[in-house]
């Protein structure tokens, strides 16, 4: 990312623009996510997490055919 400082710009509002590019651009976000990459998970680990998952929906779908939600 590069940004010009435009005539009579002050260094404040440059650094603001570059900022915003940068966020904009997504580099950022993109950055932090490989820096702090999490290992992955087991494969018994993934099952426990979709049954459970699977199991919390079918509850939210009970509570709202009888109303509660």
């Amino acid at each position: 990312m590069f940004v010009r400082k435009k005539e009579g710009e002050t260094t404040g509002s440059l650094l603001y623009r570059f900022s915003k590019k940068i966020q904009q651009s997504g580099v950022l976000k993109e950055a932090k996510k490989r820096r702090f990459r999490a290992r992955p998970k087991n494969r018994l680990k993934r099952k426990i997490a979709a049954l459970y998952r699977v199991e919390k929906q079918k509850e939210v779908e009970k509570a709202k055919k009888l109303g509660l939600l």
